[in-house]
């Protein structure tokens, strides 16, 4: 079923490790921020071609007060890799923060029953859920909420 339009942002308890930041440091960043929290796994084609646009929005509405958060979810065993996993963020030069879901608690807290990835999960500041993609095509999909969240952000934070 997924999580509802609505639902407040669940916590990231449960993941094996971090790279780039604490659990606690994601989720105070996070707050009061809107927020893509993006699942994604080293053995996902789809999910490295998304990269350099998650980089994109990452880099070009940080000012804006967007945070984003990676939880890289293994989807076979060869994906539980720590050293794999740290080469490829290396590689595709992740700056986010990125949990790694290892026993896919993050994933069943997202509600990602069928462990989509990539999948796309948009918060907006006051940290409920705005919209849910996944797949090739889910940051089309997910850009005019994102395009909808950030102008809110602006127009809350001018007035």
């Amino acid at each position: 079923m997924g999580m509802r339009i609505g639902t407040p942002m669940p916590s990231l308890d449960g993941a094996t490790e971090w790279f780039g930041a604490t659990q606690a440091h994601a989720e105070s960043e996070a707050l009061g921020h809107p927020t893509l929290v993006h699942f994604w796994s080293i053995s996902c084609g789809t999910c490295k071609e998304s990269m350099p646009r998650i980089t994109e929005w990452r880099e070009g509405l940080k000012e804006q007060g967007l945070r984003v958060i990676a939880v890289h979810m293994p989807r076979y065993e060869a994906d539980t890799d720590i050293e794999g996993v740290r080469a490829m963020i290396s590689t595709i030069n992740m700056t986010e923060p990125c949990a790694i879901d290892n026993e896919h608690k993050l994933k069943d807290a997202f509600q990602n029953e069928q462990g989509y990835v990539p999948a796309y999960y948009l918060f907006d500041a006051e940290g409920k859920l705005r919209s849910f993609a996944a797949g090739e095509r889910g940051l089309d999909l997910l850009k005019a909420t994102l395009d909808r969240v950030m102008n809110q952000t602006q127009l809350t934070a001018a007035s």
